[in-house]
């Protein structure tokens, strides 16, 4: 079998955290770099340790001017140093809970500390739904504490599920801690579409927010609506004729009451009687676009 070649670019996408975003950055210096290298990069947030995810194309980049490029590969003391910070991330974040507590800041949550790989920015990741929550002097107390700068980071609700981990309500483990890179707009029209009960229990996940499954099966329903009859549409079927009852997407078929009886109907067994009855009256009822001949459209026929 022959080996899949990855075509390379001047562009490449790092990620990092285990889960999350892309971000682009320029390899033109650096030939030597693969996918799954670790990479040390220049932010905003200073100098941070990431992994190379894939290269990619200038035609996916949204804005090419100000991408920054790749300073070099990290060595085995980066990814010594990088173990070392995070395995003081915890004791960060008790203190840091701790000095919220004595300055009574009760309506934040602080759920996880982050150091960058060599120790010089410690991110607090916190959330809260007080707008008004003097978060400042936190941060102040904390430059107090640690020789690194401060950054405090407001996270929601999804993101906090996310960091924390655990099991969502189908008894696995939560989407958006296990593959999801992104969070993607979930709206009620997607529970209805599905026909899911709108009950709180039933689409609102451990977050308290929509459940992001909501989205994963949501266009496959749309779809599948489309060839199938609606509710109360008078069909054939092999059972003789009847309305439509039910409607079973994931099965493309639909639940018919026939006389007394309720039967399952699948798509190809199905005979679109109000549709054939509406064609049969045009076609009976002739042409009237052309009165004087030169018809085309085979209603005559």
């Amino acid at each position: 079998m022959s080996k899949t070649v990855v075509e390379k670019s001047s562009y490449v996408g790092v990620r990092f955290q285990k889960l999350g975003k892309l971000y682009h950055f320029s390899v033109e210096e650096h030939t030597d770099i693969e996918p799954g290298d670790h990479v040390i990069v220049e932010t905003r947030r200073g100098r941070h340790l990431g992994q190379v995810m894939a290269f990619v194309n200038a035609e996916e980049i949204h804005q090419i001017k100000g991408i920054r490029p790749v300073e070099r590969k990290a060595n085995p003391r980066d990814m010594v140093m990088k173990q070392v910070w995070e395995s003081k991330e915890l004791d960060a974040l008790i203190s840091c809970r701790e000095k919220a507590s004595a300055l009574n800041l009760r309506d934040a949550k602080f759920v996880k500390a982050e150091y960058s790989f060599d120790g010089e920015w410690l991110t607090i990741h916190y959330t809260t739904e007080n707008k008004k929550l003097r978060i400042q002097d936190l941060q102040s107390e904390l430059r107090k504490s640690f020789r690194a700068r401060i950054e405090m980071r407001l996270v929601g609700p999804r993101d906090v599920a996310k960091i924390l981990g655990g099991y969502g309500a189908c008894g696995a483990p939560r989407c958006c801690s296990t593959f999801l890179t992104e969070f993607s707009p979930v709206s009620i029209r997607m529970a209805k579409a599905q026909g899911i009960s709108l009950s709180p229990q039933e689409i609102t996940g451990m977050c308290g927010r929509l459940r992001c499954c909501l989205v994963f099966e949501y266009q496959q329903y749309v779809d599948a609506k489309k060839t199938l009859p609606k509710p109360g549409k008078r069909i054939g079927t092999p059972y003789g004729v009847g309305r439509v009852r039910d409607v079973r997407v994931l099965r493309e078929s639909v639940i018919v009451q026939v006389d007394d009886e309720r039967h399952e109907v699948f798509r190809h067994e199905i005979e679109p009687l109000e549709e054939l009855e509406a064609l049969q009256k045009k076609a009976e009822g002739g042409c009237s676009r052309n009165e004087n001949g030169g018809c085309t459209c085979g209603a005559k026929k």
